[in-house]
């Protein structure tokens, strides 16, 4: 397996090193030339703001994805990692964490094509939280509250990300996956969190981004950059963690694995 794990802080260099994963640095505050980047070769590292850790994406798509081995590749973040079991633990050490986080893929999950972080019901979020975000939209539809299967994610995404953003960039998809996509957001109320995944082969990983580059670039037109505040300015970020969800799903085998959160800073 070959895990990149994806920071934007120069001192988490050598802890990441220590527990195995390959040190992807991101932003203007990485120093260390050990660390992978997305700055050198064909690449739209000054999209970063907007784009997240998708210009790693990027980056290892266009100058890398046909020298990577064909096995296990993954991703995972310096606040976010994958557990081969959903366990309840207090790390209180780096070596102890190295030791409950993925090391490898068992062989038994060979007859999968991919690993996706498991479900996100946003259904299931607080009340006070849809509200807060959407007391206009609520109000002129009260079933919102009672009914959870209307708490899509189309209903989520325009409560956090602009209403009616993610119907815009629908329409930009390619034909053969506009009308599912569609189908996809207005229908489930989860996504796999986090533009987190493991793919079995680089194949699989550059259809993938064969997919959602040229869509995004199309985006770019309808939402341009001038964007302000989270939700709307990292756009193209949270387009491609809904469409992840739904590409992974369609095209591949898939399971699922849990996600722990802890800041690696935070271990010694």
């Amino acid at each position: 397996m070959k895990m990149y794990c994806i920071t934007i802080n120069n001192s988490h260099f050598e802890k990441i090193n220590h527990i195995g994963y390959i040190p992807v640095g991101l932003g203007n505050n990485i120093k260390n030339k050990g660390f992978y980047n997305d700055k050198s070769g064909e690449n739209i590292s000054n999209k970063n703001p907007y784009y997240g850790e998708y210009t790693f994406h990027y980056w290892l798509w266009k100058n890398e994805i046909k020298n990577l081995d064909n096995k296990w590749i993954g991703f995972c973040q310096y606040r976010k990692f994958w557990l081969l079991k959903n366990k309840k633990i207090n790390f209180k050490t780096l070596n102890e964490f190295k030791e409950n986080i993925i090391e490898y893929i068992p062989e038994e999950f060979n007859k999968y094509e991919s690993i996706l972080g498991q479900p996100l019901f946003i259904n299931q979020f607080k009340l006070s939280k849809f509200i807060k975000k959407g007391f206009f939209k609520i109000i002129k539809n009260p079933s919102l509250l009672l009914i959870k299967k209307k708490r899509n994610i189309k209903f989520h995404f325009d409560l956090m990300h602009g209403e009616g953003n993610l119907d815009k960039a629908i329409r930009l998809l390619d034909i053969a996956d506009k009308s599912d996509f569609d189908n996809f957001v207005n229908s489930e109320v989860s996504f796999n969190p986090h533009n987190m995944f493991i793919c079995r082969s680089n194949k699989t990983l550059e259809k993938y981004y064969n997919s959602v580059f040229p869509w995004l670039k199309r985006c770019e037109k309808e939402f341009g950059f001038n964007l302000d505040g989270y939700g709307l300015k990292r756009i193209y970020g949270f387009l491609a963690e809904r469409y992840m969800s739904f590409w992974f799903q369609k095209y591949t085998k898939f399971k699922t694995l849990p996600i722990i959160f802890r800041d690696i800073a935070e271990l010694n």
